[in-house]
């Protein structure tokens, strides 16, 4: 902010100077003096003679004036010629620092990246220094010729004074130049390798913010927790399918063979029985035989069929344990 309001016044000076400066060469009683009167009386006047960078006047008693215009440049005098050399150039310096300040203020959308138009405001500010400066310079050329003839005692014709022109211009070359010694200032830190301290502050915490984190981490946690209770839930739900279904597995298996054993007992029941008929009481020996043969074989189906339900259990408990190892 301290930057902007020193550009915008430096724009200020600058503007009015150079607009005193182009006044001045307009303007007309550089050099004024006056003649006649009682005894060389101030009350009375008789003839009043001026002039400016482009002719000479003269004004009777009745307000008549008469102007000569200088007709040629080389046919005007040399000082003259150098105070409008002097004063040209010191106003198209001053429109080329206008463009350039107006391009590289803080305040102007135009003129590309800030150090760009830090470099244009600097340069800016040059030519209102140096425009300002060759103002000063040609009022100074003319004001000396002017003091010259007027402090020569063996000098025979007028004598002039200074005019109104002179000091207004004096005056707006001080503006030029001090407009582009603030243009200058407010760029000379970051062009010139100016030391800045960044001071990082850190925001107070807002309570209504601080609740709202709280009730967002709190909503997070509840997720979480109902995420991990439904796994859990999944988990030992699949668990028990996985048990249930072993578990009737084995009593589907177990009862099929018992429905196998009891079957195979009917039918060597019958067809002990049917022998016993057959042959009749007097194959006695022969139906014992017959009963001791079959008693080992139930024993052998039982011990097989035992044998193959502990096989079968102990198969499904190791598929119980790597279908828990996997979930």
């Amino acid at each position: 902010m301290q930057t902007r309001v020193v550009q915008i016044w430096g724009f200020l000076l600058t503007v009015l100077g150079w607009i005193f400066v182009a006044c001045t060469m307009a303007m007309e009683g550089w050099k004024i003096t006056s003649i006649g009167g009682m005894g060389g009386s101030a009350m009375i006047k008789v003839a009043w003679y001026w002039s400016s960078l482009w002719r000479s006047c003269f004004t009777d008693s009745t307000s008549v004036s008469n102007c000569y215009d200088y007709p040629m440049l080389w046919s005007v005098e040399g000082y003259i010629q150098v105070v409008r050399g002097l004063l040209m150039a010191a106003l198209s310096l001053g429109a080329l620092g206008f463009v350039l300040s107006l391009l590289g203020m803080e305040c102007t959308f135009i003129g590309g990246k800030d150090r760009s138009k830090q470099k244009k405001i600097y340069a800016g500010g040059c030519c209102h220094i140096v425009g300002g400066f060759l103002s000063v310079c040609g009022y100074a050329v003319y004001a000396q010729y002017v003091s010259v003839e007027y402090f020569n005692p063996d000098f025979n014709g007028l004598k002039y004074d200074l005019g109104t022109p002179l000091f207004l211009g004096w005056v707006g070359s001080a503006f030029h130049m001090t407009g582009g010694f603030f243009y200058l200032w407010s760029v000379w830190t970051p062009l010139c390798g100016g030391s800045h301290k960044v001071i990082n502050i850190q925001p107070i915490a807002d309570p209504e913010q601080n609740k709202s984190i709280t009730a967002l981490s709190s909503v997070s946690e509840i997720a979480s927790k109902t995420k991990v209770s439904s796994v859990s839930e999944l988990a030992s739900r699949s668990e028990r399918s996985d048990v249930s279904a072993i578990s009737s597995r084995s009593e589907r298996t177990s009862k099929s063979r018992r429905m196998a054993k009891s079957g195979q007992s009917t039918k060597t029941g019958r067809s002990i029985k049917s022998a016993g008929s057959g042959s009749g009481s007097g194959s006695g020996s022969e139906s014992s035989l017959s009963l001791r043969s079959s008693i080992p074989t139930l024993s052998d189906s039982r011990s097989s069929s035992s044998s193959r339900t502990v096989s079968s259990l102990s198969s499904s408990a190791s598929s119980e344990s790597s279908r828990n190892s996997f979930i």
